[in-house]
């Protein structure tokens, strides 16, 4: 567009944006200058010293000298590159054969597993897996645009990291149909997922929706979870410090809490979750959540206070941008007989009118503040009017309609709160 232009983001993201990103994905050579962390809901006055007293972490020179400079010389070589960036090289079908040790120190030294021994993708376990499947190898299940540019991932690329996981040709149509989710959530915060199962296949396939429904006790859950993280790594490319930058990382995506729900012990009137979504009961579908927190209540619900008391205390603490309770069916029996809950969405409402944190608070989160800030500044509602009140005003963060209630688990009348927010939900049958 012939505008002088310089990018500022924090150091590790420049160097993907001037390598990574420049080679393979966008081919713009734009100026960057590098600012130290934090930036996100930082007074003035410390912008205002990032760029009149600290130096660019990109060139070491003083930061208003390197953004001067970034608009003002001339154009290298380099930066009057134009025209389509090439493609990644991709990697070989098929590996030269090697020792078992060798292979998988090979596919760990590429950064193609999570660290764990896998089951080695041969010509032959990756045929067998494709059986599980009516679908032909070549088809493109999904083109991932980012990072790195458009990437067909392929049925035959799926049953790879399937086999990689552990996991049966009958595991096959919903591991598909996680992976139209692929790649996973991701930021520099501490992004997590999870896998929500509904219907038949649950039973079908044997998975846990009871006792120890979050724990490492049931095959197909781990195995499910495990391989939307090795797609995510593969087919997704993400790999630490080259396309992902997270500072802490989550400890949940060794397997993305994959679970499903425990339909049958739902309190009457409380539907399941995809039904609530507009799917049949008799469909067998998979959602998949993305958020940053996830809290565990400590102690156990008792009838003599209120249950959705306690949720909505814990929920004060989440981003607000949305959320997700997971609850056993004894927390969800009492909220309807002693608290006349009478639907799931009785009780989200209920919640969303409830939940209550300061402005400050609200605006304080950095990754609020990072993804709404533009829009309040534009005058955007109900965020213009948000970030102006006073930070000790009381506002409501969530909607009825960013509130999921999931019933799992039994035994124990306790739950867990998670700010993530669950998309439409995808059918397996369509993959078998």
């Amino acid at each position: 567009m012939n505008i002088p232009t310089v990018a500022a983001a924090a150091a590790n993201v420049v160097d993907y944006a001037m390598g990574y990103d420049f080679e393979y994905t966008n081919g713009m050579p734009i100026r960057y200058v590098g600012f130290p962390f934090p930036v996100a809901g930082q007074p003035r006055s410390v912008h205002h010293s990032y760029i009149f007293e600290r130096n660019d972490l990109v060139s070491g020179k003083p930061m208003m000298q390197a953004i001067v400079d970034a608009l003002t010389k001339p154009l290298t070589e380099k930066e009057q590159i134009s025209g389509t960036p090439p493609e990644a090289r991709p990697e070989p079908r098929l590996l030269k054969a090697d020792t078992e040790d060798n292979l998988q120190q090979l596919f760990k030294d590429m950064d193609w597993t999570d660290y764990n021994p896998i089951i080695l993708p041969t010509e032959e376990r990756v045929a067998a897996m494709l059986k599980g499947t009516s679908r032909k190898a070549d088809e493109v299940v999904k083109v991932i645009n980012w990072p790195g540019g458009a990437r067909a991932m392929t049925v035959e690329k799926v049953a790879v990291c399937a086999v990689m996981a552990g996991a049966k040709p009958a595991h096959f149509p919903l591991i598909l149909a996680v992976s139209m989710s692929v790649p996973f959530g991701n930021s520099t915060s501490s992004m997590a997922n999870m896998i929500l199962v509904n219907g038949p296949i649950r039973n079908e396939l044997k998975m846990n929706y009871g006792l120890n429904v979050m724990g490492p006790h049931n095959e197909v859950n781990s195995v499910v979870g495990r391989a939307y993280t090795l797609l995510s790594k593969t087919a997704g490319n993400l790999h630490s410090g080259k396309t992902t930058f997270s500072g802490l990382g989550s400890n949940i995506q060794y397997n993305n809490l994959c679970i499903a729900e425990n339909e049958e012990a739902l309190p009457a009137g409380w539907q399941p979750t995809h039904v609530m979504k507009g799917f049949k009961p008799t469909d067998s579908i998979v959602t998949v959540g993305t958020g940053w927190s996830y809290i565990s209540s400590v102690g156990e619900v008792q009838r003599h206070y209120p249950a959705q008391y306690l949720i909505r205390d814990y929920l004060r603490s989440l981003t607000g941008m949305g959320a997700t309770v997971i609850m056993t069916p004894e927390v969800a029996a009492i909220l309807k007989d002693a608290q006349g809950f009478a639907t799931k969405r009785d009780l989200s409402k209920w919640l969303a009118e409830n939940v209550e944190k300061t402005v400050g608070s609200y605006w304080g989160n950095g990754v609020v503040s990072t993804m709404y800030s533009s829009m309040a500044m534009q005058g955007l509602e109900p965020f213009a009017s948000q970030r102006n009140q006073d930070p000790e005003t009381m506002m409501k963060p969530l909607q009825a309609g960013q509130v999921n209630i999931v019933v799992a688990g039994q035994g124990q009348t306790t739950w867990f709160v998670t700010d993530f927010g669950v998309g439409r939900g995808t059918k397996v049958d369509d993959w078998r």
